[in-house]
């Protein structure tokens, strides 16, 4: 009997071409036929595809469910690229080999956009310790103190669904879900460490990098457009007073409610796990039903807020947002 399975998104690797470079029109593959500095880019009418991977303690194989392949067939890490955006923002891929077709997908531990350009940095035919498994997408590392609607702060990992959690908007509001999961903190999983006081939280704030802080600046102190933005926590670092813990593992823990809300982490407001197909995509099969009971149409309303991108906070300086600290 197999174990547990979980479904991620893939694209065909030879549908992420080179469009500048020495390999131009080539597909992404092996290190072997891949030179740094390449321009790729993926185009718009590329579709993703399911792939359902067992989770049975043995070698990565695909489970039932998939739209590629076979129950059973076997599948290999072949290689693990590094890639720059032109912001430039890390992204992680991996390409992952379907034995029997000999056919190479990518799997991006951040999300791709449809023609953006992509510059290699680096590619190694060793993916070291990242396991196909390791793609939980969640928040919170534990530890992190989460607002009961008493008032009361708790560790993230000693709640329970249930439990009722202040939200900035809703009031008091029931936990659906507790997600865990526990990967390597490297490249796009390595956290991001909020230090003490940067934005008034209580202790260090440590979330994974695209989860989002919710910020309200009104009158003279508006950021943007609007006086409610959300930004991503990489788009802070700073290296001094935020910066990335690369190093070792990370367990994460997400909270699920029958919204997206705005809760308060350290005492500052942050997003909850927000559920679409692309959250639902990095969840284990298991969770990812659990949420679909729960959720019939699989998504979430975004809570209102504009997302701020990081030509904003590189225009406006970070300076702007953080706290002072008092010596």
């Amino acid at each position: 009997m197999s174990g547990p399975s979980q479904s991620v998104h893939v694209f065909a690797a030879a549908d992420f071409r080179v469009t500048s470079g020495a390999n131009q029109g080539d597909g992404l593959g092996p290190g072997e036929f891949c030179e740094p500095g390449d321009v790729y880019r993926l185009p718009r009418e590329a579709v993703p595809r399911r792939l359902a991977l067992a989770q049975d303690g043995g070698p990565p194989h695909v489970a039932q469910g998939s739209e590629i392949g076979s129950p059973g067939d076997p599948l290999r890490l072949a290689a693990r690229h590094l890639m720059m955006t032109p912001d430039g923002d890390a992204v992680d891929l991996l390409l992952i080999r379907h034995d029997p077709s000999a056919a190479f997908f990518v799997l991006p531990l951040s999300p791709l956009v449809p023609r953006l350009e992509y510059t290699l940095l680096e590619v190694s035919d060793d993916p070291g310790e990242v396991r196909l498994a390791d793609l939980l997408c969640v928040a919170f590392t534990t530890g992190t103190r989460i607002t009961l609607a008493s008032g009361a702060q708790v560790p993230i990992e000693q709640l329970r669904p249930g439990d009722r959690v202040l939200t900035r908007d809703s009031g008091p509001q029931p936990v659906s879900l507790v997600a865990k999961a526990t990967m390597r903190a490297a490249g796009s999983f390595a956290p991001v460490v909020i230090s003490a006081g940067v934005l008034g939280n209580d202790s260090d704030l440590v979330i994974s990098p695209h989860h989002r802080v919710f910020l309200y600046r009104r009158g003279a102190e508006r950021l943007g457009e609007t006086s409610e933005i959300l930004v991503q926590a990489k788009h802070l670092v700073d290296d001094d007073h935020v910066w990335r813990r690369e190093g070792g593992f990370v367990e994460y823990c997400a909270l699920v409610f029958d919204h997206h809300e705005i809760i308060y982490a350290e005492g500052i407001p942050v997003e909850s796990l927000m559920v679409c197909e692309a959250t639902l995509s990095r969840l284990p099969e298991d969770l990812r039903r659990e949420i679909s009971d729960r959720l019939p149409d699989l998504s979430h309303r975004p809570h209102f807020g504009t997302e701020a991108p990081r030509e904003l906070l590189d225009r406006i300086g970070r300076e702007k947002i953080f706290r002072k600290r008092k010596d």
